[in-house]
């Protein structure tokens, strides 16, 4: 089976976050990476060469296809900063009805910037999507 393409590496988080080109887009991701690194309580980590990660889990579905994943992640991309959280159960949705401005795909919630958006909010749907991936996917399987 192939290996995700997504991975930790050791690049630095700091440095990625200084190249992101347009001075709102990173101080953003600034606000981003302090908002998770304290919500999460986990040290951010680059997951390939654009995603920043909280933590991690391993995943197995049951077509028997099976990876590493970080419980959370942002990426502040050209045209937006995304979000990369659990993609299951009616809480998220309640979430998302009161975080503000945004758009949504299975996993991946995408905003233009953070002042678009309630950050208590996304700090909390945060905690939920990390408390969610633990339960569905515990250290111990």
């Amino acid at each position: 089976m192939a290996e995700p393409k997504t991975q930790p590496t050791p690049a630095s988080v700091d440095a990625f976050i200084e190249a992101v080109d347009h001075p709102g887009r990173r101080d953003d991701a600034r606000a981003a990476l302090a908002l998770l690194t304290e919500v999460t309580g986990e040290p951010p980590v680059m997951w390939g060469s654009s995603i920043i990660g909280f933590g991690r889990y391993h995943y197995r579905y049951a077509s028997g296809h099976e990876g590493d994943a970080p419980l959370i992640g942002f990426s502040p991309r050209k045209a937006k900063l995304v979000f990369y959280m659990a993609a299951y159960d009616d809480e998220r949705g309640d979430f998302l009805n009161r975080l503000g401005k945004h758009k949504s795909g299975q996993s991946c919630v995408y905003v233009n910037r953070l002042a678009d958006i309630d950050q208590a909010v996304l700090a909390e749907m945060a905690r939920w999507s990390v408390e969610a991936l633990k339960a569905r996917y515990p250290a111990d399987r």
